[in-house]
């Protein structure tokens, strides 16, 4: 209770400050909510000071609010406060919450109809826009900032160790015997200051989410919840035990440092620690900044076993929700719907791409890097967009919509944790993951009446 408490003070904070600098310009103010912080944090100031000088209407007052876990809390905190910004970044795992937050939210559908501004779906690529949109197609949210993982690595480890550097591993029999050649050169002057063969930001995400999407398997029934509230957690598989068997072996062998969860193993791959470093495709930006090396991104390995034809990654990232307060005007929505399109147009998403790493989230987006040469100055960049385009989309590869997701990713990382101690197996980790997960679920869809 007193952890709600202050969040909900802490809301009114910026809205106060709105208040003041209505006063002082003249201008609606909006103030947006954003879990971005280094090189994609500046890109969200720049994005905001780019509207505000385009237009004479309205301002964007762009607010870091902590991690997507946190601006989550907040805003429903917020909401309840009668307090709520008119932005909110929510990422991806959140999206079932929200769709179930009921007046807490303005769909976009519902502020496209009420503005009469044109907030068109179909200009976004297929593989974000159902993520983020109903059954019937509507869109829910604005595909904002969205991403896939990869696999990055140190093209200079690979040379020292006496691999290819320009041939990436794409099977897990390869990165395993790359991570041996890796280790066996450590300490080396060669080596440099590479320490880790492998690590893995995200682990729940990269490394089962992602999994099961390009091998074809179910995390969840009902179509990983896309069908139903009644959906009931499944990734203990054997295939996925396998991948999880692997991991913890690796582990043991001194092949894979667990770094610790979320992005914190980042830094382990941009300061030259990890030789190979799953992640998210937006941590370009901050490798690009950091890395002293020669570094490449490729592919997610497959797992020969399961299949040889991999079919699409999944989107991360996260999307914007338009938030309601009892004393929000129609001028203030129909500045967000403006700001919304600002956003989506082909000049601010091919430069939010190629600054950040995120991918285009539009057609047009994509086209005008395309133009501009840009795949051909970054090679690699579009490495993220040709794996969630390729092959057919699955119920299995289409995304993740289960309520509280955020809170059975953390019931994973304590299982993982506990195997990686030594203290359970895999499948137990997994099983147990899947049991725990299940009460969470049920919990979700009684609370929202499903």
């Amino acid at each position: 209770m007193k952890r709600r408490t202050l969040l909900a003070a802490s809301a009114v904070t910026p809205l106060a400050a709105m208040g003041r600098a209505r006063a002082q310009s003249g201008k609606l103010q909006l103030v947006w909510w954003h879990s971005m912080s280094g090189a994609n944090g500046e890109e969200i100031n720049r994005l905001a000071k780019a509207f505000n000088d385009s237009q004479s209407e309205a301002e964007v007052q762009a607010i870091f609010k902590g991690g997507y876990a946190d601006s989550l809390t907040a805003a429903i905190a917020a909401w309840r406060a009668d307090q709520a910004p008119h932005l909110v970044q929510i990422f991806e795992v959140g999206t079932g919450s929200m769709l179930a937050a009921g007046p807490a939210t303005k769909q976009v559908w519902q502020l496209a109809k009420e503005t009469g501004v044109a907030l068109d779906p179909a200009i976004y690529i297929p593989g974000v826009r159902g993520y983020y949109s109903l059954p019937d197609g509507r869109l829910a949210s604005k595909p904002f900032n969205s991403s896939t993982a990869v696999m990055w690595y140190n093209k200079d480890a690979f040379a020292a160790a006496g691999l290819d550097p320009e041939k990436a591993p794409a099977t897990w029999p390869e990165v395993i015997a790359a991570a041996k050649a890796i280790k066996a050169k450590v300490g080396t002057p060669e080596m440099g200051a590479v320490k880790f063969p492998v690590t893995s930001s995200w682990m729940i995400w990269a490394q089962l989410e992602q999994f099961g999407a390009i091998h074809d398997l179910p995390f969840a029934t009902k179509a990983n919840g896309f069908e139903g509230l009644d959906a009931e957690l499944v990734f203990n598989g054997p295939h996925q035990v396998a991948q999880w068997d692997r991991l913890l072996g690796m582990a043991k062998d001194g092949l894979y440092e667990y770094g610790g969860r979320d992005t914190v193993p980042d830094a382990l791959f941009y300061s030259g620690q990890a030789a190979i470093g799953f992640g998210s495709s937006a941590g370009r930006g901050d490798i690009v900044r950091n890395a002293k090396f020669k570094w490449a991104a490729a592919f997610l390995p497959i797992d020969p076993a399961v299949t040889t034809n991999p079919i699409n990654s999944i989107i991360g990232g996260a999307s914007l929700w338009t938030m309601t307060t009892k004393q929000r005007t129609d001028a203030e929505y129909k500045a967000v719907a403006h700001f919304l399109t600002f956003l989506s147009s082909p000049e601010q998403d091919a430069h939010f791409h190629q600054t950040t790493g995120y991918v285009p989230v539009t057609f047009a987006g994509y086209e005008k890097s395309k133009a501009e040469g840009y795949y051909d100055k970054a090679p690699g960049a579009d490495v993220a967009i040709k794996q969630l385009s390729r092959g057919t989309m699955t119920a299995n590869s289409r995304g993740l919509r289960l309520g509280r997701l955020a809170e059975i990713r953390a019931i994973l990382y304590e299982e993982t944790e506990k195997a990686l101690q030594g203290q359970q197996t895999g499948k137990q980790a997994l099983d147990n993951g899947v049991q725990r997960g299940n009460r969470v679920l049920r919990e979700f869809q009684k609370s929202v009446g499903g």
